[in-house]
């Protein structure tokens, strides 16, 4: 029956919306200035709405409201429920994770340079971000031999004895052990300021200027050092173009279309160089929902612990204002978004929607793809876009693990991985109880639900998971479609001739050893394998150094548990001084000088 819409019955104040189905699940968040006059425009002259809208109104059932107390709040609220529910008719950022950056202290006494994926308003400086974590890594490499800054974290720096080995290679001044005068180390700090802050030919400048300095005075080391300084920095500007006159950081994003959806192009300039670049993509959309599309991207992409520079640059205006006082409170500075004028910019904006093209073209190549073939093959409804893997594992009956990851549009989502204990099955070696208890807590986490759900296992896995699903699912909606993975007749991982199983179905799937769709379920067969082997061992791992730490006089459970969670490993413990361990919460200085005595004893 279709929704009989009455304005009467929701607020006219700022709010969130929550469009559910017949079986009462969130197919739509959105947010509003007005709940009441947002929701009305949903109902009036359909004929106008774009074809995603129309079949959207066709399937609400119900409308569940949350006011809030200002649009920015509800811009808030939307891109968590957005992210927790993940509703079929919004625009959900799948790819959402952090991206490298550079991170430079400028309030430790002796800075230094570090990757990390997440921005905290300390008042250090971020230098990024970078979408490749191996080109980050290798452009850190070539920092940390051309300006040897410190590389240990600053507990070790605070607690070392002697040099480490990267003092021993020449790529740290040891300004932990060695007496290094501050303004010298500072010099080099700002040297790298200069070099990640697009000042690369001020720096070059300067650094040719010591090495004739040097030269002319006969010290033909010193000269050959800055010689092999000059070399380094310009291979790592030299992937960086200059595309922007003025030096300013700013992320230009544009929108592109084709007949499978819409494509979005992001660059990240910095100081007036094009850093790097991402596309994204969501299927069976046009530029008629481009404003949606921008509007939800930004509030979902831009969090606060990533980097967000001071300038947008965005195809053309949307809800500009709730988006601006959101970015700006996440970054605790002003940020604007603003259409181009100039023409520089503009060249800006079709650079970025050359990206968004291209990355269509990359999507619609890719899209004749595995899901499409999987479908096929395991008779699914549609290509299964979130499959989740499940791994049964244990040593000896001990420390029973049930590891699930997830993939999404075939691609690993590593955010989403989870393990799940279960102490009342230890010494009991039943993976398919372990699989059934499983299913029970998946149930109760709630959706978003898998297309399809993979157990590495065999006919008696799958049997047991469905029996589980069966006896316990409360939902209106079909129970996610299932099937396993088992190793072939030599019982072999990995071995061409692995097995697909599918419930009613008494044999294996005729699928062809070395076919794509046999590579792809071995594929995330193999991580879900190699994802709870690893969680165990750590598990394990962490039993033992615990009990390293209880077995030392006079430490209980409680103390063990507060040095555990403050060091995170019995190194880190022994290495800590007496104001380290003081500075516990619930460990006071007399109770961290017994804990240093002990140490000290072992």
């Amino acid at each position: 029956m279709a929704f009989e819409f009455n304005s009467v019955d929701f607020p006219a104040l700022p709010g969130v919306y929550l469009m559910k189905d017949s079986s009462g699940r969130i197919i739509y968040v959105g947010k509003a200035r007005e709940l009441r006059k947002r929701l009305a425009s949903y109902f009036r002259a359909m004929h106008k709405h774009t074809p995603k809208t129309r079949v959207l109104v066709s399937k609400i059932h119900s409308i569940d409201t949350l006011v809030t107390g200002t649009e920015k709040e509800a811009l808030l609220l939307e891109a968590s429920l957005i992210k927790k529910h993940r509703p079929r008719y919004n625009v959900v950022l799948r790819d959402d994770k952090q991206y490298v950056l550079f991170q430079l202290d400028k309030k430790s006494e002796y800075p230094r340079l570090r990757m990390t994926r997440k921005v905290v308003r300390d008042g250090s400086v971020y230098f990024g971000p970078y979408t490749s974590s191996y080109f980050a890594r290798e452009t850190w490499k070539v920092l940390g031999k051309v300006f040897p800054l410190r590389k240990c974290s600053d507990s070790a720096f605070r607690n070392r004895v002697r040099p480490c080995l990267y003092h021993d290679i020449g790529q740290c001044l040891g300004p932990c052990v060695n007496v290094v005068p501050r303004q010298d180390y500072m010099e080099l700090v700002h040297q790298v300021e200069m070099l990640l802050s697009g000042r690369a030919g001020d720096l070059i400048g300067s650094l040719r200027r010591q090495m004739e300095e040097a030269s002319d005075a006969l010290d033909f080391e010193s000269a050959a050092k800055f010689r092999d300084q000059i070399k380094a920095i310009q291979k790592t500007v030299e992937k960086q173009s200059v595309v922007l006159g003025e030096r300013s950081d700013i992320d230009v994003i544009a929108l592109a279309e084709s007949s499978q959806g819409v494509g979005l192009g992001l660059l990240f300039i910095r100081k007036g160089r094009l850093l790097d670049k991402k596309h994204f993509f969501w299927p069976g959309l046009s530029l008629e929902d481009g404003e949606e599309v921008l509007n939800s991207f930004v509030s979902q992409f831009y969090s606060s612990t990533k980097f967000i520079p001071p300038k947008l640059f965005v195809p053309f205006e949307f809800d500009m204002q709730g988006a601006t006082e959101l970015l700006s409170e996440r970054s605790k500075s002003t940020v604007r978004i603003v259409t181009p004028h100039s023409g520089e910019e503009k060249r800006l904006l079709e650079i970025a929607r050359k990206n968004a093209a291209l990355g269509l073209k990359e999507k619609e190549k890719n899209n004749n793809n595995i899901l499409d073939l999987l479908a096929g093959k395991l008779k699914l409804s549609g290509p299964p876009q979130r499959i989740e893997c499940i791994d049964a594992s244990h040593l000896g009956g001990e420390g029973m693990r049930v590891g699930m990851v997830v993939f999404e549009e075939g691609k690993p989502e590593k955010s989403q991985y989870r393990t799940y204990a279960f102490p009342e099955l230890e010494h009991s070696s039943d993976d398919y109880a372990a699989l059934f208890h499983w299913v029970i807590k998946r149930i109760d986490s709630g959706p978003p639900w898998a297309d399809l759900i993979l157990i590495d296992g065999g006919k008696g896995q799958l049997a047991s998971v469905e029996k589980a699903f069966a006896e316990n699912w409360k939902y209106d909606e079909p129970i996610p479609s299932l099937a396993s993975i088992a190793k072939g007749p030599t019982r072999k991982a990995g071995e061409l001739e692995d097995r697909i199983f599918r419930p009613g179905r008494k044999n294996h799937l005729p699928l062809k050893g070395g076919s794509p769709e046999l590579l792809y379920l071995q594929r995330v067969r193999d991580e879900a394998h190699r994802f709870v082997i690893g969680r165990q061992r750590k598990s394990r791992k962490k039993k033992v150094l615990q009990s390293e730490v209880l077995s030392l006089p006079g430490i209980g459970p409680k103390t063990a548990r507060l040095l555990w969670d403050e060091f995170g490993s019995v190194q880190k413990m022994k290495e800590a001084s007496v104001e380290d361990l003081s500075n516990v919460q619930g460990i006071g200085k007399k109770r961290a000088q017994q804990i240093f005595d002990a140490f000290r004893e072992v």
